[in-house]
């Protein structure tokens, strides 16, 4: 299993934007992830699957405006200030 960060953006000017952020999270959720109370709209999660897979299966539930990046961390290869909570799960999870 790996670990991957996710960041995103929904476009908030559709008439949808509340059912659509809602399907974004429920389908994300399928993912074991972790959130950082201070940063809204990226995660992290645990997965066997690639960067492109990921990208490719969370882009399901966007529209060709919103926005989405998924990078592999690498053990001893990032550095952050989240909360402890969150930074314990990533060292455990590489």
């Amino acid at each position: 299993m790996s670990v991957y960060m996710v960041t995103w953006n929904l476009n908030k000017e559709r008439n949808n934007y509340d059912h659509a952020r809602r399907a974004f999270i429920a389908h994300f959720n399928r993912y074991t992830n972790v959130s950082d109370p201070g940063l809204e709209s990226v995660r992290w999660i645990l997965s066997n699957a690639t960067a492109d897979q990921i990208s490719e299966d969370l882009r399901l539930k966007l529209d060709a405006n919103d926005r989405l990046f998924v990078t592999k961390l690498n053990s001893g290869q990032h550095q952050g200030w989240l909360s402890s909570d969150v930074g314990g799960w990533i060292t455990a999870n590489l």
